[in-house]
């Protein structure tokens, strides 16, 4: 793991239950649970003040660290995506999404294409791409300070299910992902046998847990959130995110635990 999203994963599970700041010392401390170097803890925390995820302040010689807003809204979109997850019947409709930018502006194009992913959006074509869920909303806010970007929206369905199932197998690689929800189960079953015998503690129960964390992520951020009537038979996104929810119920004392406990004598 990254010491970047290792600090992300630690204030968005722990510190934001815990005041939100942390002193750098507690912070090193912490972060060499992980094998992660105090001078690389110090590099990593001056590099993400100086792009604007962290703030600092003094507190007599000591250095305290906390999130910018632009910090805390990166967080709350992770988490939204993470737990955040469709419960009513599907309407059957697409919610379709069409854009434009301009060629000498590629790296606005990527952070759009990245904005959609992010919020389950799939490409039907390149400049199209289309969600099961009204999420377009999220997408026009945050480009429409953008005169570059140029977003129309549609509703449409489709004519059917089977052309339903179609569209979701084109714009989403459906059995990758299906293979990423089988690896994540197969490396976190044992964790969850012991976490359920009570036999994951200390440092076992933090370092683990950010782990399950860091791993289910990627995973969930790239999961379009498709209706049931969509998805492949044998489909285990399911059990992979009962096997993180209850990971993570089961494990929240013993972490939490232990990282109080370090942070004090720190």
């Amino acid at each position: 793991m990254k010491p970047r999203q290792l600090i992300f994963e630690l204030f968005g599970d722990y510190l934001r239950h815990r005041g939100g700041e942390v002193r750098l010392r507690a912070l090193v401390a912490v972060l060499a649970c992980f094998g992660i170097p105090d001078t690389t803890v110090r590099v990593v925390v001056a590099r993400m003040r100086k792009e604007g995820w962290l703030a600092a302040r003094r507190e007599g010689r000591e250095t305290v660290y906390s999130l910018t807003d632009a910090g805390w809204e990166l967080l709350d979109e992770r988490r939204d995506r993470i737990y955040g997850r469709a419960t009513s019947p599907w309407d059957g409709r697409w919610r379709l999404i069409a854009f434009s930018v301009p060629e000498t502006d590629r790296l606005l194009r990527d952070h759009l294409r990245k904005k959609l992913v992010r919020h389950g959006f799939g490409p039907l074509s390149p400049g199209l791409w289309l969600s099961p869920h009204e999420r377009t909303e999220p997408v026009r806010s945050a480009f429409s300070d953008q005169p570059a970007v140029r977003l129309d929206v549609f509703h449409s369905d489709a004519g059917g299910r089977a052309a339903d199932r179609s569209i979701a197998a084109r714009a989403w690689d459906l059995a990758a992902l299906d293979r990423d929800y089988e690896a994540l189960l197969a490396a976190h079953a044992r964790a969850l046998d012991a976490l359920r015998a009570g036999d994951t503690v200390g440092q076992a129960a933090l370092t683990g847990r950010v782990s399950l964390i860091h791993d289910f992520r990627p995973i969930v951020f790239a999961d379009p959130d498709l209706p049931l009537e969509l998805l492949p038979a044998g489909w285990r996104g399911a059990a992979a995110r009962a096997l993180f929810l209850e990971s993570l119920d089961l494990s929240r004392e013993p972490a939490h635990a232990f990282a109080d406990d370090l942070i004090a004598h720190a």
